[in-house]
């Protein structure tokens, strides 16, 4: 779809009315768009809104997508402003349902059978109605299992990747055309939402999210995730359990028994689902979580979460004891191994406002310190120096202030940073027990061995290229020499370096089995070969130091 077929849709000339209805008309005369003089003639809002709170009704105003929308940009706060995040968290969800007979008609495309023979007992009235979808109570007819039914709003995929459609040639168009907005890289973001919002539509996804975080979870799970019954799923249909219970949004503080414990158990999971399993709700507000009848917390709508992977959740954790702790130098340096430089970064100035927002944030009472709003005010710096964080990290930021703002709302006084330094601890530690240094070795190892089989066959590659005058450095060298006794140099070193990682290796196994002859309580065949390996790492260190040559 082109500019000139765009600004002739009827649906486009809707958006466009509506932005001209809330003010924006200075950004329509830059898309220098055609036939908006009658628009014009509408009578604009006459309530005195500022242009973030303009932005949010205008998205309510233009219906699901851009609601969907509203909510998915506020979880970046890398490339949308701070007010624009906090006027977008309002967005409202909330619209008629359909008419039973539409339901009807999906719940039977879906499971190929007529709705009684699925379900027994089918609620007319929705529990929910929301902009993609709507929940129905139901009770099985297999097995008499009481499930929700989240059931997808018949003819919304259509209406919302024609929307979106839009919005990428609009975001196009705006990028090139606005000056002030370049830095905002739209297209960017309306690429990604669209990404996320087209995956949220399709329900089976959001069944394997659920399934994932059960599995993480486990029995004892401080916070209760519902089961799926994957039987009855479909791209347009999700059955789970029912959980009986009430929205946080609408739950009266002085009926839990003890709101600090389930505070500190909903933000010690939140931590663990990000730290621990690099899994995690995206979304975990008060909308979205239950409590239920015996005082626990229940999490629902899975349809967003993020991912981190190991080496990730390593760096964060290092990350977040640098913030914890007030260590600015170690606080940049982390940040520059997790972010994309846009740029070339004043390590200086960076470490000196990052060290001014501690300050500012650590001069409060500890129990009034905020974590969530820290992190937000770190990921907005990081946009003035042009260092973009990848975006689970960032959804995980967002992620943090919600669930920080949750556990405040059961009880306000909770002390996050201590909860938040406890959980993360104890994380940290687990990355240095025997078993865990054990297996990151094996995969240096198994790294180090592998580079030192391709090495010969790459030499033979460089020099047979050498020889057929194909080797190009940006000069001509006619004596390679040097360069082969450095490369053989370099070669005899790693695999030098692999027998060390190998002696370490095996006498770390040793060590675990309880051989006997014993020296000093362990097998003594372990500690002597930690002992030459040692001797052999310093032999190595001190011919290293000597030569000059890193």
């Amino acid at each position: 779809m082109d500019w000139k077929t765009l600004t002739s849709l009827g649906r486009f000339k809707d958006i466009v009315m509506v932005l001209l209805r809330y003010g924006f008309d200075d950004l329509v005369d830059r898309l220098n768009i055609p036939g908006t003089k009658f628009m014009r003639k509408k009578s604009p809002i006459d309530q005195p809104l500022n242009t973030f709170e303009r932005i949010r009704y205008a998205c309510e105003e233009l219906g699901p997508t851009f609601v969907k929308f509203g909510q998915m940009a506020s979880l970046r706060p890398d490339l949308v402003p701070p007010p624009l995040i906090d006027e977008l968290g309002k967005l409202q969800d909330d619209v008629a349902p359909v008419d039973m007979s539409q339901i009807n008609e999906v719940i039977e495309q879906s499971t190929g059978k007529p709705l009684k023979e699925t379900f027994s007992v089918f609620d007319v009235t929705p529990v929910a109605a929301a902009s993609i979808s709507q929940v129905h109570r139901g009770v099985l007819t297999a097995d008499g299992r009481i499930a929700s039914v989240k059931v997808q709003r018949p003819g919304i995929r259509t209406k919302m990747r024609t929307d979106l459609d839009i919005l990428a040639i609009l975001a196009e168009q705006l990028h090139e055309r606005v000056e002030e907005l370049s830095s905002f890289d739209l297209p960017n973001l309306v690429r990604l939402i669209k990404k996320t919002l087209l995956r949220e539509l399709d329900f089976r996804s959001e069944a394997k999210h659920m399934k994932i975080a059960r599995t993480y979870a486990g029995e004892a799970a401080d916070v209760y995730i519902p089961e799926v019954y994957e039987a009855y799923c479909s791209e347009h249909l999700l059955v789970m359990e029912f959980i009986q219970g009430t929205k946080l949004k609408d739950f009266k503080r002085e009926s839990i028994a003890d709101p600090e414990s389930l505070a500190r158990q909903g933000l010690g999971a939140a931590i663990d689902q990000i730290l621990k399993h690099g899994f995690f709700h995206a979304d975990p507000h008060p909308g979205n979580i239950l409590i239920t009848q015996d005082g626990h917390m229940c999490l629902i709508d899975w349809g967003m979460t993020g991912r981190l992977s190991e080496r990730d959740r390593h760096q964060l954790i290092g990350l977040l004891q640098a913030v914890l702790e007030k260590d600015g130098e170690a606080m940049v340096h982390t940040l520059l191994r997790i972010g994309h430089a846009e740029a070339v970064v004043d390590q200086r100035g960076l470490e000196r406002d990052l060290l001014y927002i501690l300050d500012l944030h650590y001069s409060v009472p500890i129990q009034d310190i905020n974590i969530g709003h820290l992190l937000m005010a770190i990921t907005d710096l990081l946009r003035t120096y042009r260092l973009r964080l990848p975006p689970d990290l960032v959804i995980m930021t967002k992620a943090l202030v919600a669930a920080e703002g949750t556990a405040r709302l059961i009880y306000p006084e909770l002390d996050a940073v201590s909860e938040a330094k406890a959980h993360i601890s104890k994380l940290a530690a687990k990355r240095y027990t025997p078993e865990s240094v054990l297996r990151r070795l094996r995969f240096t190892v198994a790294q180090l061995f592998s580079l030192q089989k391709e090495i010969p066959s790459r030499l033979e590659s460089l020099l047979g290229k050498a020889d057929r005058n194909e080797l190009t450095l940006g000069f001509r060298h006619e004596n390679l020499s040097g360069l082969i006794n450095t490369l053989e140099n370099v070669a005899s070193r790693v695999t030098f370096g692999i027998i060390i990682a190998a002696m370490i290796v095996g006498s770390s196994m040793i060590i675990t089995t309880g051989v006997r002859p014993l020296l000093f309580g362990f097998p003594a065949l372990g500690v002597i070969g930690y002992l030459f390996s040692g001797l052999m790492g310093i032999w190595l260190l001190i011919n290293i130091i000597r030569k000059r040559k890193y």
